[in-house]
């Protein structure tokens, strides 16, 4: 029986994967973000500069200005009040906002899976105060409470990783349980729980794997949403510190200069545009490609 389900699970992963790549805007969020995931991880090797690094007497300089820190001396897209690279700390912001986006969900993810999977396997009381917490988060509007759990553990990359957690395993726990309340039903889980498997094997090994797809799909829809959470707390001050560059707390900086040097804040701005967008065209992709419904 194992090995029909994992044939049936591959060739279903296949044919997702062929659906996929018949969606010429998803492949091409999925080539922006492998871009983008270069950029973060080779963020030294092609950045002209110092990302903190000032140079005060060429503060505030228009794109293609002359730089004395910049490795091929031109401030490609110009400086910033400190005379520090823009380029450089934009090509480091996206390191944040990748990590911001990625280690968030994952952590939400785990959450969320595990709180949905014992709320639709098990019912009862457990159903109850997992869902019953759940409907007490939803009732929180998110950027206040960000913004709350901000203000008491104080501004932190790593704190920001809590807030969002905090409030986000909400939806991914109700959508896993879901999908178990259906998945447990079926016949093969009975034959499981008739051949004397645990519930955790049964749960791992035959209800889990069959809500992949939603959950993969819920997960690239969150990163977006986690990466503009984090830029609006670092633009309002309680998010990622200076020095440290962050399109949030750039376009921040940037508030003062926006009629006489609106280059400095179009930049991180078009970062932030652009990621969100092409992890939303991979979301709609993975969503189509999954839907069995929509099968072609």
């Amino acid at each position: 029986m194992d090995k029909t389900l994992h044939s049936k699970s591959a060739s279903l992963w296949g044919d997702a994967w062929r659906r996929l790549k018949k969606n010429r805007p998803a492949v091409a969020g999925l080539v922006v973000i492998i871009v983008l995931i270069i950029v973060a991880v080779m963020a030294p090797v092609i950045s002209p500069a110092d990302p903190i690094k000032t140079d005060l007497p060429n503060r505030l300089k228009p794109p293609g200005a002359p730089s004395a820190i910049c490795k091929n001396g031109v401030y490609i897209l110009g400086s910033d009040e400190f005379g520090r690279d823009i380029l450089s700390r934009v090509i480091y912001g996206t390191r944040i906002s990748l990590s911001v986006g990625i280690i968030s969900q994952a952590i939400v993810t785990v959450i969320g899976v595990t709180m949905g999977a014992l709320a639709g396997y098990y019912g009862g009381m457990m159903d109850m105060l997992v869902m019953r917490t759940a409907d007490i988060l939803f009732a929180f509007p998110e950027l206040l409470f960000y913004i709350g759990v901000m203000f008491a553990l104080g501004p932190s990359i790593y704190n920001i990783f809590i807030a969002l957690a905090l409030i986000g395993w909400a939806g991914v726990a109700r959508l896993v349980r879901s999908q178990v309340l259906y998945l447990r039903e079926m016949e093969y889980v009975e034959a499981a729980r008739a051949q004397g498997l645990s519930d955790a094997r049964i749960i791992l090994r035959h209800i889990l794997p069959n809500c992949m797809g939603p959950i993969i799909v819920s997960v690239t829809m969150g990163i977006p949403g986690a990466i503009l959470s984090e830029a609006t707390l670092s633009f309002l001050g309680l998010g990622v510190q200076p020095p440290t560059p962050s399109w949030g707390n750039m376009i921040y900086a940037a508030r003062a200069y926006m009629l006489s040097n609106p280059w400095y804040s179009v930049w991180p701005g078009i970062a932030i545009m652009v990621t969100v967008f092409a992890f939303n065209l991979l979301g709609d992709g993975l969503r189509d490609a999954l839907d069995p419904r929509l099968k072609r």
